[in-house]
């Protein structure tokens, strides 16, 4: 009997371990099922939104930080609450291949079905990489996630207790009848002061059509309705309302709406524009990703075993569109 009660103290201090490597804080039986804490369901009653309204998020690699919108009784989006981000692997640029390391840049579709609840790195969720567009282009990669911990291999890292309530979020928004959520991953905010600073980077077409999106949700604060066609995102095109063309290389049918103006890329500053005096970014400045500066300061304080042990939530400022560019953040 006693030798029973040393192997199951055995396991047990095991299973702490295991734990450990995670960087978990939290109760790991109730994961997926931790409430949406209450000042945070206060946030939503202050701004006219409920746990079941819809839910809306956005991803900034440059600025490592993950944004969570909820409708509001205006049935537009408002901001609820924007988070580090405490690791993200790669360059800036979109995932291409298995192995690059880069987390995903584009637009993804997020249903309950994407969602873990026992996932390695504390709770997670999918975002669906490569979609349809991306796989017309043969990109590759699998299980391309937001999660917690700190560790990043293609993938947006959030720590444990930051991904805990993140999760509830989404959660509770689908099982409130919302069939699926739009994820927004950018490279950077989409002003026209960072795309100037970026126009020589070989991705400024793709970013360009990124901006047309990114335009839409930031003048109307409704979720940009996407499609594909010749290899590219559209926005709101009128003759995709409800279904998108199988191919998503193939030709866009033609139309004179503004709506499709919108969806094709703008043309580069010329020296009449005021943004044509920003320098341009060097061309491959970023080694390998980057971390939000709280973590950052964390990280040189006390080195990765502080950030280990330092995973609660942070209040974080919204980025200031227009605030001077910094240098990367690299490791």
């Amino acid at each position: 009997m006693f030798k029973r009660v040393i192997s199951l103290a055995a396991v047990a201090a095991l299973g702490l371990v295991v734990a450990g490597c995670n960087s978990s804080v939290l109760d790991i039986d109730t994961r997926g099922t931790q409430p949406i804490p209450a000042k945070l369901v206060g946030e939503m009653s202050k701004k006219s939104m409920t746990a079941s309204s819809p839910v809306l998020v956005r991803i900034f690699k440059k600025e490592s930080e993950l944004e969570i919108w909820k409708r509001d009784k205006s049935g537009r989006f408002a901001l609820l609450k924007a988070y580090p981000i405490c690791r993200w692997s790669g360059q800036l640029g979109p995932k291409k291949k298995i192995g690059d390391r880069h987390t995903p840049e584009g637009f993804y579709q997020i249903n309950a079905g994407m969602l873990n609840p026992k996932s390695q790195y504390y709770v997670s969720f999918n975002l669906g990489f490569p979609n349809r567009l991306e796989r017309a282009h043969g990109y590759t990669g699998e299980a391309l996630m937001v999660h917690g911990a700190c560790s990043s291999s293609g993938c947006y890292a959030m720590t444990d207790e930051g991904i805990s309530e993140i999760y509830a979020v989404v959660r509770d928004a689908l099982k409130g009848g919302q069939q699926s959520f739009q994820v927004q991953a950018y490279p950077f905010r989409m002003t026209s002061q960072n795309m100037a600073a970026y126009r020589n980077d070989p991705n400024y077409a793709f970013w360009s059509d990124l901006k047309r999106g990114y335009d839409i949700f930031e003048t109307t604060r409704l979720e940009p309705k996407v499609s594909y066609c010749e290899g590219r995102y559209m926005f709101n095109r009128p003759e995709f309302d409800g279904a998108t063309p199988a191919d998503p290389m193939a030709a866009c049918a033609p139309t004179d709406s503004p709506a499709v103006a919108m969806s094709f890329p703008a043309a580069k500053p010329d020296a009449g524009d005021t943004t044509a005096s920003i320098p341009p970014v060097r061309a491959n400045a970023y080694v390998d990703g980057g971390m939000h500066p709280s973590f950052r300061s964390m990280l040189k304080r006390g080195g990765e075993k502080a950030l280990a042990r330092r995973t609660s939530l942070r209040s974080v400022p919204i980025s200031r569109p227009d605030a001077a560019l910094a240098d990367p953040y690299v490791e």
